[in-house]
């Protein structure tokens, strides 16, 4: 066996590997070649050797590759030799060394001896697995194993992140975990709550990960896997609550490299493999901070600490102490809000959300939940920012919404503009003007947008075709079509947008379409329509998005979509359709069509800001002053990055066109989607109802917000984030400050005397609070939010490193240092309430007012920790902010919003089933009477009752009955609206009890 070939082309300072040889007492055999002026100088540093150890080399390797001199390079010979990997059988760790191994394309030799053997002479105690170098050099570190494995291929970097993430696992994570195992193998009692705060912070570090190092495989996570390996192999629920490390740990044991691992080292004996292994491993200590007692209720906190300079502690020091004297007092909100020369003008909107029905979680977060903390978060920091949202309200959707409802479009409307209010408003969400579409200032700046772009030749006729469902007599809108779609075969392909492969598509391209309504096929018919001409506005488009992209805040889903779509070249859109409900088309021999929603839902922005005030063109035509950001879900992005700004671009009048673009990733429910008709996940109405407060549904939705990539709520995960980060960090916290000034000072701020540590807590509160507003200036608002939670957790460890609770009873010095510390815990509480009020906006408003905090600490203008709350102030009455949610509570929602899929059949088979069967039953497009079709549908009731009856009576297949029975109820619905009934009403003597009398004559 030999080893790898280490002839490498190499970066190195011949000073700097003098020093090393020097230094390090290396035997280094080699040569130097420095490319200087086209001559090659050749120096042997030592002529003695022609070969060096792998050990030397490869520290070359690595020394080499951190140096930035570019015109030098060198090679190393290596002798050839065996490297062994020496373990006894069943070692969890040798799993790290073996994955490496084959991640890296190593041969390795993998020796197994008993553990009782001696394998070195100058070990009095065997440590596996040791790696064996040749020229008697040993690893016995199974971490630095792994990692010297990984870097022998160019693959895998080593960084300090990844040294700090090895550190962890060996000093943080093995002290729980060893005894942990050596519990659940040996039979004995094992305490899985030894482990939450290590697996808790893992999971929080994963969250919006798929790596735990940057978005690369590393040695990091293969020393974590490999520990956690065969505690998860015996107990699943050991990381059942944690999402983010159950999605990690899957990915990694899925991959090949682990799984040949696991197989080596198992030998096809499961988890009872590593038993006899780890009963024989000596317990690694804890170190003495993860194992002291806690006082009072205070649970073990992740240590968070910070190297500040002594700059910033006497930065932070003076601001301390005279910064209140320069603050800058909250910006007053006074309608209407206008831009301000010189000001930092802000325009905010968030995607108008569809009036059809009801928003659920991910809606909430993916558009106006985020915008609204955004906004709140400028507010603080004094800038003059406007949030505007509101309904969408025109389309097929709302046309096809009447029908079912049998209603007018109009009081579709109406009814969704309240729902969707009420439950905004629920969620706390702040807007400056909710609007909705149908409005007259909507249609007189839709049409003059298009007026502009007709008159600027950017528009053109075509010819398309539709396709029409002749069962519901109507033309169905892009998002009312599913089929297979014709790129990559997916099965529920929308008709205007694939969410599978991101592509949009043309409806009529779908591969077996279906009405989304009723399941019928469609037919295709052509119409003449009026398309934008994207293509001629391309390069004001590419330019556009280039610079905007650059200069902004765009996420990286919205730069990869817009430069996707560029790239692929534009095509004309068309922006007409064949429907009453919607923004007429001024045009001639168009004004029997209305405006495409994707044309005119995104001019509802401006609308809605013309009906909040007659100045509204300061805000939308005045690029020069105003700063616009644009809150999305991931599927919008193509809208607002190109065919929205394409247009306001085209009508050449000076619009304000987005300068950061913030799409999310899609929030899942559980395992899967939201589904309304399924009963599947939370939706806004229902959230309410739970009685869990709407802000802690709002932590949780930010905590989890999918910003990299799609994430889930999990009610485990929830629950979880609900006990320990709100209520025994956050909460613990507050209220132990408060609660302790109560009782031993009467609630008045005592006298503060700050010492080094007091002062070196300020400057650690200080650095959180600058990367806090450093994350949302650019809206990273999950990152934000760990900041929050950062300086609760640095406020505990200093109440639980100075033990006030002990001083208060000491002598008058230890009384005084009590009340330092507590006093500076207090205003700690002051500024969490202000960091707050974007995400928990009514819990930071119970804060202040147990606090008796004045409404002037509300700004964050210079990022800078204030004493706002001197000595002699006094506080209100502090209570608990947070509440356990216990785990019954939980089971009962989960089963509550786990919906019933399996007894909703599939649209596709109701649709086949009815081609065999029926013929196609025309719905009416209106809410009046209908006799003609009354008459047709009276009979197709009768027939399809007697094919449900049929079945029955022959006993068929459930499924082939439930397919029967909902032709037959929608045949009956479509009846009832044909006469004008609302087809929602029970029959008369409906719902009355058939059962046996009880006693009294009472049923």
């Amino acid at each position: 066996m030999t080893a790898l070939s280490c002839q490498r082309s190499m970066i190195i300072s011949p000073h700097a590997l003098h020093d090393c040889h020097t230094d390090w007492g290396l035997s280094l055999p080699v040569w130097i070649c420095c490319s200087v002026d086209d001559e090659i100088i050749i120096k042997k540093i030592l002529s003695e050797h022609s070969s060096c150890g792998r050990r030397t080399a490869s520290f070359l390797f690595t020394f080499a590759r951190n140096f930035n001199i570019t015109d030098l390079e060198r090679a190393v010979t290596v002798t050839e030799f065996e490297m062994k990997l020496i373990t006894d059988a069943g070692n969890q760790h040798t799993l790290k060394a073996l994955v490496a191994a084959n991640l890296a394309a190593v041969n390795i030799e993998c020796k197994v001896v008993n553990s009782a053997d001696q394998v070195l002479p100058f070990l009095k105690k065997n440590r596996f697995p040791v790696l064996e170098l040749g020229d008697d050099e040993h690893l016995f570190s199974a971490n630095a194993i792994c990692s010297y494995i990984l870097g022998q291929s160019e693959t895998y970097k080593s960084s300090v992140h990844i040294d700090e993430w090895l550190e962890w696992e060996a000093t943080q994570l093995q002290p729980f975990l060893g005894p942990y195992l050596a519990a659940i193998y040996g039979s004995g009692k094992a305490e899985v709550a030894v482990l939450e705060s290590s697996l808790s912070h893992l999971n929080a570090k994963l969250d919006g990960k798929a790596y735990l190092v940057e978005d690369a495989l590393s040695a990091a996570d293969i020393v974590v896997w490999a520990a956690l390996y065969p505690a998860a192999t015996k107990n699943t629920a050991i990381i059942a609550n944690y999402q983010h490390i159950q999605h990690w740990y899957q990915s990694l044991t899925s991959q090949d490299a682990f799984q040949q691992a696991v197989a080596k080292v198992t030998e096809g004996k499961g988890s009872s493999a590593f038993k006899a292994s780890i009963l024989a491993q000596p317990l690694v200590a804890a170190p003495k901070e993860l194992t002291e007692k806690t006082g009072g209720d205070s649970p073990r906190e992740e240590c968070i600490s910070h190297d500040v300079s002594i700059e910033e502690i006497s930065a932070a020091r003076e601001i301390w102490l005279h910064g209140h004297k320069t603050a800058a007092k909250p910006k007053k909100r006074v309608h209407p809000l206008l831009p301000e020369e010189g000001a930092h003008n802000i325009l905010i909107t968030s995607a108008l959300p569809y009036v059809n029905n009801v928003p659920h979680l991910g809606n909430i977060i993916g558009c106006v939940l985020s915008a609204d903390v955004f906004s709140r978060f400028c507010r603080l920091r004094n800038y003059n920012v406007l949030y505007v949202c509101g309904t969408d309200e025109y389309g097929t959707a709302t046309e096809t919404k009447a029908v079912e409802e049998g209603v007018t479009p109009q009081e579709i409307c109406a009814k969704y503009f309240e729902l969707h209010k009420k439950v905004y408003e629920w969620f706390d969400i702040d807007f400056d003007h909710f609007g909705r579409t149908t409005t007259p200032q909507q249609t007189e700046i839709a049409q003059d947008i298009f007026w502009r772009l007709h008159k600027n030749n950017y528009t053109t006729e075509d010819t398309v075709q539709q396709l029409l469902c002749q069962r519901c007599n109507r033309y169905l809108a892009d998002r009312f079509v599913e089929g297979i779609c014709p790129l990559c075969n997916y099965e529920d392909a929308r008709g205007d947008q694939c969410d599978k492969c991101g592509k949009l598509i043309v409806a009529t391209e779908l591969k077996k379409p279906r009405c989304k309504v009723c399941g019928d096929s469609p037919i295709i018919k052509q119409s003449t329509h009026l398309f934008l001409d994207l293509p001629a506005l391309l390069p004001q488009i590419e330019a556009f998005v280039k610079k905007s992209s650059a200069e902004g805040d765009w996420t990286a889903n919205s730069k990869l979509i817009a430069s996707t779509w560029i790239r692929d070249g534009l095509k004309p859109r068309c922006i007409t359709r064949d429907l009453k409900w919607g923004t007429p088309v001024p045009l001639e021999g168009y004004t029997d069509k209305v405006f495409y929603v994707w044309f005119d839902a995104p001019i509802g922005y401006i609308s809605i800001t013309a009906c909040y005030s007659k100045d509204w063109e300061k805000w939308w035509k005045n690029p020069q002053q105003v700063q616009m950001y644009n809150f999305m879900a991931k599927d919008n992005v193509p809208f607002h990055s190109i065919v929205f700004p394409g247009s306001l671009i085209g009508a050449t009048d000076n619009y304000t066109l987005v300068n950061h673009l913030i799409a999310t990733e899609y929030l899942n429910y559980e395992d899967g989607k939201f589904s309304k008709s399924r009963g599947v996940g939370v939706f806004g109405d229902q959230a309410k109802e739970t009685g869990i407060p709407a802000d802690i549904w709002r932590f949780y939705l930010l905590y989890v917000r999918p910003e990299n990539q799609d994430s889930s709520f999990s009610w485990s995960d929830f629950v979880l984030k609900n006990n320990s980060e709100l209520l025994n960090n956050l909460g613990n916290f507050i209220n132990r400050a408060l609660t302790f000034l109560e009782k031993n000072f009467g609630g008045v701020v005592p006298e503060m005397v700050l010492v080094p540590e007091d002062e070196k807590l300020l400057a650690e509160v200080t650095r959180e609070l600058q990367e806090y507003i450093k994350y949302l200036d650019k809206v990273k608002i999950r990152d934000a939010l760990r900041c929050i939670l950062n300086i609760s957790r640095l406020g505990n460890q200093h109440i639980q490193a100075n033990k006030p609770w002990v001083l208060v009873k000491g002598s008058d010095t230890d009384k005084t240092r009590a009340g330092t510390v507590i006093g500076v815990c207090v205003n700690i509480s002051c500024l969490l309430s202000v960091m707050l009020q974007p995400y928990m906006p009514q819990t930071s408003k119970i804060i202040q007012q147990q606090l008796n905090a004045d409404e002037d600490c509300n700004v964050l203008t210079e990022g800078s920790f204030v004493c706002y709350l001197k000595t002699g102030h006094k506080i209100g009455k502090p209570s608990p902010l947070f509440n356990k949610i216990e785990q019954d509570l939980v089971e009962s929602l989960k089963k509550r919003f786990s919906g019933q899929q399996s007894k909703i059949p599939d649209l596709k088979k109701i649709s086949e089933a009815e081609k065999e069967n029926t013929a196609p039953a025309a719905a009416t497009t209106g809410g009046g009477a209908n006799p003609a079709d009354a008459e047709r549908l009276e009979k197709e009731v009768t027939q399809q009752g007697e094919v449900v009856r049929k079945l029955k009576t022959e006993k068929a297949d459930k499924e082939k009955i439930d397919v029967e029975v909902q032709k037959l109820l929608a045949l009956k619905r479509a009846l009832a609206i044909s006469k004008g009934e609302d087809p929602d009403a029970k029959p008369a003597g409906a719902g009355k009890s058939k059962g046996k009398k009880k006693k009294g004559g009472k049923k």
